[in-house]
């Protein structure tokens, strides 16, 4: 079973919050699938990393997934060999098992989002998956369950 950190944006964007996340990741040799459901937002995401300030080079992309360290994709797969899964904007997977960690951001100033990733929870709680709850405090992120 994964282990899956849903995380809470309450302060912060997801392109802001996601670029810090990912670079702990790459610092720590890993690298990573971030899948999101729609095109458009895939591209503006996609962009958005190249311009992020902190950390200031995060190597991604959405071709030649096997040269990617972060691969975007709308598709349920780590074609880059990934050991960690970004799931964003409401993205799910079936293959969360297949990962040694997932995170899980939603926007918690979206009720619908938040509904949504309580639901995901409750699934991935059934599935025997181990689970974490962050949110976004004064200080960064604050472990909450």
């Amino acid at each position: 079973m994964s282990e899956i950190g849903f995380y809470h944006l309450t302060r912060t964007p997801m392109d802001a919050a996601l670029p810090k996340l990912l670079g702990r990741v790459l610092a720590a040799g890993g690298r990573a699938v971030v899948r999101l459901s729609d095109p458009a937002r895939l591209a503006s995401l996609d962009a958005s990393l190249w311009l992020c300030p902190d950390p200031d080079w995060l190597p991604h992309g959405t071709t030649e997934p096997a040269l990617q360290p972060i691969f975007l994709t709308l598709e349920d797969a780590a074609p880059n060999g990934a050991r960690f899964l970004f799931l964003v904007d409401g993205a799910e997977s079936g293959k969360l098992g297949e990962y040694d960690r997932v995170f899980d951001l939603f926007d918690g100033q979206d009720e619908t989002a938040v509904q949504a990733a309580r639901a995901r929870w409750t699934a991935a709680k059934a599935a025997g998956h181990s689970l974490t709850y962050w949110q976004q405090g004064a200080r960064g992120w604050e472990k909450k369950a």
